[in-house]
């Protein structure tokens, strides 16, 4: 049953369609579609009747058994002709590989979710090739830098809503790839819109979700790229004057993701727009932009001297050879250097 790159559409248009595994293993950096999956299975596989004796969560510590939860799984449903169990947190269990045991013959009325979250489960051991052979597993990634935007897009459209391109960038920005914040926030700007309206432009966001339409990190982000050191600068003096909603690191993480991508890109085989859009796994053209307009202002090597610059500052602003200098002295440094 196992599929290459399966995503949480899959399994949810899977389980929508009462196409159930036997064990999923959902695993990864990126929590939000773990608890998604997790959540859809749990409320949609049986009716709320069948679930009071017939679906468990086990939220596992360093002493969970793991002979617990095979107990567990092997129970018959009651009633109902699935029992659903939850474990949730399996990265603490101590020995999560003794259930590859389970996993070779597992019961076929019992529907298992193992949610292994902040990382991975080594594919070298038995678990994974055994729920490989009889059901999902699903690895959810981080979103990269320029991925956010398709997300907001993607769940704005669902709703029968669009967003202009420099309000969702300005979403994106503001977020800052905390998945988790995006639904609530794209909800209430849904909720804000005029009546007859489904479009969502920058007034909106600004007013909405609190973000400077001239101040943010999508102009500092857009300032650098276009090597803008005036904008740049009154930027970065604006976010001074209000640390606590523009926090240095921030800033900081911001930028080392732009120019990680820019590194990726300037590795790229094919340097045509199809090419880095592929090699960047972006999906709109409108994405690379920001990207081949950053190739032209910083060669290959300034980048990688921008990259080394900037995880010297994030140290520095955590504290790590500092000396007497202040944020704004680490960052006035990085910009000069960044920009010259």
């Amino acid at each position: 049953m196992a599929k290459a790159n399966i995503t949480h559409r899959d399994i949810v248009e899977a389980v929508r369609r009462q196409e159930y595994a036997p064990i999923y293993l959902l695993m990864g950096e990126e929590s939000y579609y773990i608890d998604r999956v997790s959540e859809y299975i749990a409320e949609n596989v049986l009716t709320k009747e069948e679930q009071d004796f017939n679906q468990t969560t086990i939220y596992c510590t360093r002493e969970t058994a793991v002979g617990d939860i095979v107990n567990c799984a092997r129970r018959y449903p009651m009633m109902a002709k699935y029992q659903v169990l939850i474990v949730k947190e399996a990265q603490n269990l101590l020995k999560l590989d003794e259930l590859a045991v389970y996993a070779q013959n597992p019961l076929e009325t019992t529907i298992l979710v193992i949610c292994y979250k902040n990382g991975t489960v080594d594919r070298r051991k038995k678990l994974v090739p055994a729920i490989e052979k009889v059901g999902v597993v699903f690895e959810s990634k981080k979103l990269k830098d320029g991925m956010l935007p398709q997300f907001i897009m993607d769940y704005l459209r669902r709703k029968q809503v669009s967003i202009e391109e420099r309000a969702c960038l300005m979403m994106a920005e503001s977020v800052w790839s905390d998945v988790y914040r995006v639904p609530g926030e794209l909800d209430k700007l849904v909720l804000a819109l005029p009546t007859g309206k489904n479009r969502i432009d920058e007034d909106l966001v600004e007013k909405n979700v609190g973000i400077s339409k001239e101040f943010n990190m999508w102009e500092l982000r857009s300032a650098i790229i276009n090597k803008d050191v005036l904008k740049a600068n009154k930027i970065l003096f604006h976010m001074e004057q209000n640390p606590k909603a523009n926090p240095p690191v921030m800033a900081v993480a911001m930028l080392f993701n732009l120019f990680a991508t820019v590194m990726q890109a300037f590795y790229s085989p094919d340097r045509s727009e199809q090419g880095l859009m592929a090699h960047l796994e972006l999906r709109q053209s409108w994405q690379l932009r920001d990207y081949t307009t950053a190739m032209r202002h910083y060669n290959a090597m300034k980048t990688m001297k921008i990259i080394g610059k900037l995880r010297e500052t994030d140290a520095r602003l955590k504290g790590i050879n500092r000396g007497n200098l202040t944020d704004a002295d680490i960052m006035h440094e990085l910009f000069f250097f960044i920009l010259h």
